[in-house]
């Protein structure tokens, strides 16, 4: 279980245990039924993370409510949308083995994640990873409830597929973000598992491909 459970669920059953105690023991009933839900909200369960070369994980679980196909520095990339209720675990998990290149925190609205514009408007935090000489973007994406987004990396920090790196409180959405000739290995309306559902596959390249591209970013960044 995420700490957060007992950060909420904790008082809840003490006040109702005082309210049981001190008043009447039906009026311990709502704040216990709560305790109760906000402490398997927060349940953080183990998953089997696939070992399939050139796999993106799902981040979070939900259904994808979105595929698109979206361009981000004249390059095509597929962004796929994956939409997560009260019910859904909200333990998010990196997509790909690799190091975090980039973060950054945006402030914004907290429309219905539901909503399209959500993608481009609400409050979100955006995750570069980049690993076997791709680059893939994850949004956490704060929604109508969700007014956290929690996430416990850094810039620099080498992940692993399907590794805990987060979590979204109360209902939100996740956007993943990759290239385009990656292979899709889900369709609309698919509920998918954090850390165990493959989203797409990414052609594996070779040593030689992988220093040709390591190459290449280290004149981009000395330009």
């Amino acid at each position: 279980m995420v700490k957060d459970g007992y950060f909420y669920g904790i008082p809840l059953l003490g006040a109702a245990v005082l309210l049981g105690w001190l008043a009447n023991p039906w009026w311990s009933v709502v704040p216990a039924l709560l305790a109760f839900f906000l402490l398997w909200f927060f349940r953080d369960p183990n998953r089997s993370i696939p070992s399939t070369a050139g796999a993106i994980v799902s981040p979070a679980d939900g259904k994808v409510t979105n595929i698109a196909t979206i361009e981000i520095d004249g390059e095509a990339q597929t962004r796929i949308s994956i939409f997560l209720n009260i019910f859904n675990v909200h333990v998010n998990r990196s997509p790909i083995s690799g190091v975090i290149k980039h973060l950054r925190y945006r402030k914004g609205t907290f429309r219905n994640a539901m909503d399209h514009l959500s993608a481009e408007l609400n409050e979100q935090n955006i995750v570069f990873v980049e690993g076997e000489g791709h680059r893939v973007i994850f949004k956490q994406i704060a929604g109508l409830l969700a007014r956290r987004i929690v996430f416990t990396r850094k810039i620099g920090d080498t992940v692993q597929r399907g590794e805990r790196v987060g979590l979204i409180k109360f209902g939100s959405r996740v956007d993943v973000i990759f290239i385009a000739t990656a292979k899709l290995e889900v369709k609309l309306g698919d509920r998918v598992k954090g850390g165990t559902s493959i989203l797409a596959c990414i052609p594996v390249q070779s040593p030689e491909q992988l220093a040709s591209v390591g190459a290449k970013n280290e004149r981009g960044g000395d330009s």
